[in-house]
């Protein structure tokens, strides 16, 4: 059984810092709804605060993360430790989305390290914060981020990524409603 904690306190916060990924799950309220994982990583997570986290969406194929939250708000970020001791830990907590044209988007952009295409931000209430052993986590070492991304969006224009958003980010796979505007 692992320990719960009531924030994220210096010697958590240390250990968030020094993980390369982490990974973002939500599901819709329908039953037969698709749930959604989705590992994450390019130093995209910041924690804001004893009981606050957010994250840069940075542009992708699809939309189910946001379109959850704008339906429930459900949301757990887990983060495992695949270096040094064993540790897992997951956040749990209620997410909102703050596109581009919305207010405090461009404020808490400056959070975050450059990225392209970066599509919204994800901002958790954390809940409740419990860790696990983490001891059937194997050992992998850290090589570097990929440049993938990056060399991707660098071969984009503006209005293709607008227009790509439009059309796969739109909706989720499920039809829920996802980004508000591919104008922004």
């Amino acid at each position: 059984m692992g320990k719960e904690y009531t924030e994220i306190d210096p010697k958590i916060q240390s250990w968030i810092d020094r993980q390369h990924m982490f990974f973002v799950s939500t599901a819709p309220l329908s039953s037969d709804g698709l749930l959604n994982c989705s590992p994450k990583g390019l130093d995209s997570l910041r924690v804001l605060g004893a009981r606050k986290m957010a994250y840069l969406d940075v542009g992708g194929s699809g939309i189910e993360t946001v379109a959850h939250l704008k339906e429930n708000g459900r949301i757990v970020i887990m983060m495992c430790a695949f270096s040094g001791p064993p540790k897992i830990f997951r956040f749990y907590g209620r997410g909102s989305v703050i596109e581009p044209q919305q207010a405090g988007f461009d404020e808490l952009l400056q959070e975050f390290p450059a990225l392209p295409a970066a599509r919204n931000i994800i901002v958790i209430d954390v809940e409740r914060i419990i860790d696990s052993c983490g001891y059937g986590v194997p050992l992998y070492e850290f090589q570097a981020d990929r440049d993938s991304m990056r060399n991707h969006y660098d071969s984009k224009t503006v209005a293709e990524v607008l227009s790509y958003r439009a059309e796969r980010n739109s909706r989720s796979l499920d039809g829920l409603p996802g980004l508000l505007s591919s104008d922004q």
